[in-house]
């Protein structure tokens, strides 16, 4: 076993103007539904060029926000990629709905359009794509095939806060896109998420989801001086409290230079690995600044090598099981093993390696190093 430094796959950054933050959220009137919540939503909006923002406590809450705001209900079909975090179709059975998946480019492990399409039935009515490990699908032509049959699409941003396509960020390219704040996400605030979108109409409804189902919050309450209220959908306690959101606003201020080192990083690796069939790196598409959530490679000795860098004190992690393989979905869903043959042949060589901003080049040469040595040992 290694005596070396354990580098785990990913981390949060806290610094003292992150604490100062919290600090005077905890002195302040408001805990909840307060200021830093509309300031938070407000900073996130300017940041991504989203007209409308509403933070929740998780991404998992906001992914089914944006089921909800869209009426998806029994009946309905939500196409998802199978190469995701289980809560990118969850939020599709949370309303009755049945997700439907559809493989990914074995690539990018993005969301495949041309099988996205062959997917629509007359039941389907949105398409969710996931911009997985940070790196933007092709929402262009996922936005000209939504168009095509009249379906809503929503973008599942948890691993791409800070990303673009052509110059334009994820936050922009669907009608809702959902953001996590987990501590291994590019900023953070404990837990939480948000979805943010140019429509109002949506936006009214995720809000209401978020607090019950009642039109108005406490604080609105509170500035008009009035205390009737009413809940007209059944909705949620999602609400994230007012010193997460301040941790939330003092970390958005340091996320480009964070990116910018995790893209950095990202070249190391590339570097290191060049060459080396064995361990190969996903495919960063040209037109895309990929925010690098995570670094993924594919080895055919993926369970050897995650053992040897485990055994060297590295936190190498698998992302991710594909969904459909679960047993709750083979059991209740009815998927099945062929399903989607291209991101089940992935899942049986990727591995993530360790990358956030904290780390050094140092770190970089003794993680590859040791998956290099596994391939030859």
């Amino acid at each position: 076993m290694s005596t070396s430094r354990f580098i785990p796959y990913g981390r949060q950054t806290i610094d003292d103007d992150d604490i100062a933050a919290v600090v005077e959220v905890l002195r302040s009137d408001w805990l909840t539904t307060g200021p830093a919540v509309e300031r938070f939503e407000a900073d996130i909006c300017a940041y991504v060029g989203a007209r409308h923002g509403v933070a929740v406590s998780n991404g998992t809450a906001a992914l089914h926000a944006a089921m909800f705001a869209l009426n998806i209900g029994p009946g309905d079909e939500v196409i998802v990629p199978p190469m995701t975090f289980a809560a990118s179709a969850n939020c599709v059975l949370y309303q009755g709905g049945r997700p439907v998946f559809a493989d990914v480019d074995a690539g990018t492990l993005l969301l495949d359009p041309a099988a996205a399409e062959a997917a629509i039935t007359p039941r389907t009515k949105a398409i969710i794509g996931v911009d997985y490990a940070g790196q933007p699908c092709d929402w262009d032509a996922l936005r000209a095939l939504a168009d095509k049959h009249h379906l809503a699409l929503v973008a599942d941003g948890c691993h791409a806060l800070g990303a673009s396509l052509d110059g334009r960020k994820v936050g922009t390219l669907a009608d809702i896109t959902v953001f996590s704040f987990h501590p291994v996400k590019h900023i953070t605030t404990g837990e939480g998420g948000m979805a943010v979108t140019d429509d109002e109409t949506l936006a009214a409804r995720i809000r209401a989801f978020r607090g019950h189902g009642i039109t108005t919050t406490a604080s609105q309450r509170e500035k008009s001086g009035a205390w009737f209220y009413e809940m007209t959908e059944l909705g949620y306690n999602y609400r994230i409290t007012d010193f997460q959101c301040a941790l939330g606003s003092s970390q958005l201020k340091k996320l480009d230079g964070w990116i910018a080192k995790r893209n950095e990083l990202a070249r190391s690796y590339d570097a290191a690995l060049a060459g080396q069939e064995a361990v190969r790196p996903l495919t960063h598409r040209e037109n895309v600044r990929h925010a690098y959530h995570l670094y993924v490679v594919r080895t055919p000795d993926r369970d050897e090598t995650f053992r040897r860098l485990r055994a060297n004190g590295i936190g190498a992690n698998v992302h991710y099981v594909p969904v459909h393989l679960h047993p709750y979905y083979r059991q209740v869903v009815g998927t099945r093993e062929g399903l989607c043959p291209v991101a089940e042949a992935a899942y049986r060589e990727i591995l993530t390696l360790p990358l956030w901003p904290g780390m050094t080049e140092i770190d970089i040469e003794r993680i590859t190093r040791s998956c290099i040595y596994a391939q030859v040992e």
